[in-house]
Formats: C-alpha cells, sequence, structure tokens
C-alpha cells in the first residue's frame, strides 16, 4: 500500500476517546485528509474517521467504534498515515512526507538531497538540505524553491 506520513498521535482528548494529532498540513491539506469518512492508517491497520475539528495547532479526531478514553489509549505516540489513493490534492499541494523524497538540484545544476523539513512558526518553514557534504538551510518559500512535481524534483535557489 502506497500510503503518505501525515503526523503523530500526541495524545488524547476528553474522555469519549478523542485523540489529538500533531501534523504540519496547511488547511486545504487537513480538509482533504481528514475528511468524515475517510480512513487514516495507524500500524498498517484502516480507522475510519467519525468526527474532525481544530483545537489550537492540533487535529482532534475520533474513530468508528472507539467511544471511551480507555479504548484508544493504546495509540497514543503511534504515527498516523494516509492511503495516496484517498488523497486528492493539486498538484503543486505536495506533503512534507512526500516533498522529502524528491531530487535536490541547486541553480548551479549541483545535486543535493532534502534531510528534514522544520516548522520555524505559523506556516513558515525550513528545508535542511544537504549539498556537496554540506549541511545548507533554505528558506521553504517560492523565491528560494521551485518544485517540479512532475520531474519529483526540487530546485533550490542558493545565496
Amino acid at each position: 500500500m502506497n500510503k503518505l506520513y501525515i503526523g503523530k498521535i500526541v495524545n488524547t482528548h476528553g474522555i469519549k476517546g478523542e485523540l489529538r494529532i500533531k501534523d504540519n498540513l496547511t488547511i486545504k491539506q487537513r480538509d482533504e485528509i481528514f475528511k468524515i469518512g475517510s480512513n487514516l492508517i495507524i500500524e498498517d491497520k484502516s480507522y475510519k474517521i467519525t468526527s474532525y475539528r481544530v483545537h489550537k495547532d492540533y487535529d482532534m479526531v475520533t474513530f468508528e467504534g472507539f467511544n471511551n478514553i480507555n479504548e484508544v489509549l493504546f495509540l497514543k505516540g503511534k504515527k498516523v498515515y494516509k492511503s495516496k489513493n484517498e488523497i486528492n490534492l493539486n498538484n503543486e499541494d505536495i506533503l512534507d512526507s512526500e516533498l522529502i523524497t524528491y531530487k535536490v538540484k541547486t541553480t548551479d545544476n549541483i545535486e543535493g538531497k532534502i534531510l528534514d523539513i522544520e516548522e520555524t512558526g505559523n506556516n513558515y518553514k525550513i528545508l535542511r538540505l544537504l549539498i556537496d557534504n554540506n549541511e545548507v538551510l533554505v528558506p521553504y518559500h517560492k523565491d528560494f524553491v521551485k518544485i517540479d512535481s512532475n520531474k519529483k524534483e526540487v530546485i533550490v535557489k542558493l545565496l
């Protein structure tokens, strides 16, 4: 099964089996990924979403068949995935977990790879790259980063 990393269950919320998920998604991506009736994958098992809401910086979900905090405690700390088949995002709307697999080239045609994508603030990210055996930080901004989803390639402008 082809799946994408969404985030991590960091805790439960309340006593009715609601789970708190931390992710790095945009609002548009959240609407697509956390649709009620769709599935999330945790440890290769599929769970159907019965409710969804945003609370502070967390996505709050409940799953079908779980109505009590004691029934969902085993999911705490687990990574959450979504099947690629269930996601209908635009070409320019790429999840971080997929972007990290893309090839990297600088405008000078030097190849590298993405080590990590770090969130430094509200909707602001930095790409941590490995280029010529040097670690380089680049703002994830249209002035510095161009993404070609057809070639699965990231073109980076270094200063």
